[in-house]
């Protein structure tokens, strides 16, 4: 956490010397209340049954009859707490209410607690919870009559990587073989999102297990130190393990999430605060 605060009182120099905005992110620096937010989208995946079985499928979803739906998924999360110093663990806040808004939008959806300071809903339990490119989203918790907002810009749009889809309609690869790829360059005077892998196995039948391999953080420490060393996951090429891969003739899903990041809105929240939106592209590795 040393580097996190490092990294926003070096940001502070940057700011402009408006003194209301001095006065914000000083208040920001020492506020006692932290949030991390994310909202995350997959679009739905079709996998042709014949692929999933090692063989050459053509094009995907021919007749409607080779081919395991899974269907497109958006899920929010929150984690709502305080800090009591530079390298303390966050203390999860219950009982607060916590939403996600989209800035324009008359109708938040509310975020169900889970205990420890975390809130979450997903597109499985409510038709409300959509994802859009290019919106504003607000994620607030209130406590006690006092408001905490934390916002990201301008949502990314799915990032097309070119070498998770070949003519094959699936990529072959050994096991316990690296696989790496190449993200498009970003628009024009705009950063390069955050990229985030994880890599799912499936069966046969088309049951999803448990994730071989994953980037993402999961602590709340994690994404705020996401915050000071964002550049690690902007980087033009991906490069996936070989262990995300450990079995030879399996298939696996390779999930992208291109993510934009934002912060802290409201001058109670922790200048180091995180939020992120972003969706995802999706491909299909077979292995020898």
């Amino acid at each position: 956490m040393k580097r996190l605060l490092l990294s926003a009182a070096a940001a502070v120099s940057l700011l402009s010397p408006l003194a209301c905005d001095l006065e914000k992110t000083g208040n920001q620096l020492s506020a006692d209340h932290v949030m991390v937010g994310t909202l995350l989208a997959t679009p739905q995946v079709d996998v042709s049954a014949t692929a999933m079985a090692g063989y050459d499928a053509g094009t995907f979803g021919d007749g409607g009859m080779d081919v395991v739906s899974f269907p497109a998924q958006t899920a929010a999360f929150v984690f709502f707490g305080t800090k009591s110093g530079a390298n303390s663990q966050p203390e999860g806040v219950s009982g607060a209410t916590v939403a996600l808004q989209p800035v324009g939008s008359a109708t938040p959806v509310a975020l169900n607690g889970q205990g420890g300071g975390s809130y979450g809903v997903t597109s499985d339990s409510t038709d409300d919870l959509t994802y859009a490119s290019g919106a504003t989203y607000s994620f607030t918790a209130n406590k006690d009559n006092v408001r905490y907002v934390g916002q990201v810009e301008n949502s990314p749009t799915k990032e097309a990587i070119t070498a998770l889809h070949p003519a094959e309609g699936f990529v072959r690869l050994n096991a316990n073989t690296a696989f790496g790829f190449d993200r498009p360059a970003p628009p024009a005077n705009t950063d390069r999102t955050l990229g985030f892998v994880t890599v799912v196995p499936l069966s046969a039948n088309g049951e999803k297990g448990t994730a071989t391999y994953s980037n993402v953080p999961t602590t709340p420490v994690e994404f705020l130190q996401l915050a000071a060393v964002p550049a690690t996951f902007r980087e033009a090429r991906v490069t996936i393990p070989g262990t995300a891969f450990p079995n030879p003739k399996q298939t696996y899903l390779v999930i992208f999430q291109a993510v934009r990041m934002g912060g802290a809105e409201s001058d109670n929240l922790f200048l180091g605060s995180v939020m992120l939106a972003g969706t995802a592209e999706v491909g299909i590795v077979r292995t020898n």
